[in-house]
């Protein structure tokens, strides 16, 4: 086999569980298929860099299991007595879109009953701690705009929340403790909310030189990239300086430009065959700030709107028009229309 051929096999491997039971398993065709609508020079080095990035940001269910059932003993948070601790705590149910909170109290209560016996439908007591679990935080909107209301209406005077994600970006995890500090200030009441993860992805404009993201050095001489850039921006992008050593998730600095390069080429494209995209719609993934969000992190459920276009837009059947763009993590939307336009910055 070819290096390419091994490449391919290496992808598809990798993101196999991904959307099971909801769409075919990924196969080494797959991933050709995606891989030849970018630049024909650039296919193998691109594909060396991508392949070696989602093995470190693909996040499975296994991952998640993992994660989660070292927290429930993880003395920091559980304290000498997890059995108690985790009998006394209140779980949240409050995500108003999506499925992924559901998921996660699923596994957690697997992991609670394997630990320690309990079964989480029978936790909960007044002046216990509050759980909030959620896969991955992105922009930190969904967390702000699940714990906001509840704040103000639910919550006790006296409480302490423990977020608990899977992974989490600075940027979306400063904001939203800003905002709920804010929330909880004015609300009068006293509550501590703490973060939980196993990874943490940086992505602060202040740090953008050591960011976890995709943050281009420079931007392509390209016709749709220009005319992207020539549109009014309240956040204009700013380019990062080149790295001399590596940063993870990627493997040099030399791959990561080319995938930069590659996906905000492909992502420019994407968005000038839309019409009237919206202005989060950017080409490294939606977002408010300058080429876009440029998330690598997705998991065994689903490919958020932060990652880059060209990971997720499209549809498999277009022959024509603004979804005419073969996906190689197609996007399940909470529009029960699936309207992926309507579907903006949840995450």
């Amino acid at each position: 086999m070819s290096e390419r051929d091994d490449l391919l096999a290496s992808v598809a491997n990798e993101i196999r569980t991904y959307r099971k039971g909801d769409l075919p398993e990924p196969t080494p065709d797959h991933v050709d298929r995606w891989l030849h609508q970018f630049t024909p020079a650039q296919q193998l080095p691109f594909l060396r860099e991508f392949d070696h990035v989602i093995k470190q940001t693909f996040i499975t269910r296994k991952n998640v299991k993992d994660f989660l059932r070292h927290l429930v003993t993880n003395q920091k948070l559980a304290g000498d007595d997890p059995t108690a601790y985790w009998s006394s705590a209140n779980f949240l149910s409050i995500q108003q879109n999506g499925q992924s909170q559901k998921e996660m109290l699923k596994l957690f209560s697997k992991c609670l009953e394997d630990e320690c016996g309990l079964d989480l439908d029978d936790c909960g007591e007044d002046g216990g701690d509050f759980i909030y679990l959620d896969d991955v935080m992105f922009s930190g909107n969904r967390v702000g705009n699940d714990l906001e209301p509840w704040i103000v209406n639910d919550a006790p005077q006296s409480a302490t929340v423990h977020v608990i994600v899977a992974a989490y970006h600075t940027l979306g995890q400063f904001l939203v403790e800003r905002k709920l500090n804010g929330v909880i200030a004015k609300s009068g009441k006293k509550i501590a909310i703490e973060y939980w993860r196993v990874l943490t992805v940086e992505n602060q404009k202040a740090h953008k030189n050591s960011s976890g993201v995709l943050w281009p050095t420079a931007v392509p001489n390209v016709a749709e990239i220009q005319a992207y850039m020539a549109l009014p921006s309240r956040f204009p992008f700013e380019p990062r300086q080149p790295s001399a050593r590596p940063i993870e998730p990627f493997s040099s600095e030399a791959g990561r430009q080319v995938l930069e390069s590659e996906f905000l080429i492909a992502g420019a494209k994407i968005r000038a065959m839309s019409e009237n995209p919206k202005q989060s719609m950017r080409p490294l993934g939606f977002s408010p700030f300058g080429v876009g969000f440029g998330s690598m992190i997705a998991t065994y459920r689903n490919c958020p709107n932060n990652c880059p276009l060209a990971m997720w837009w499209g549809d498999p059947e277009a022959t024509s028009g603004a979804l005419h763009w073969y996906p190689l993590l197609q996007r399940e939307t909470y529009s029960s229309a699936g309207n992926i336009f309507d579907d903006l910055m949840a995450l």
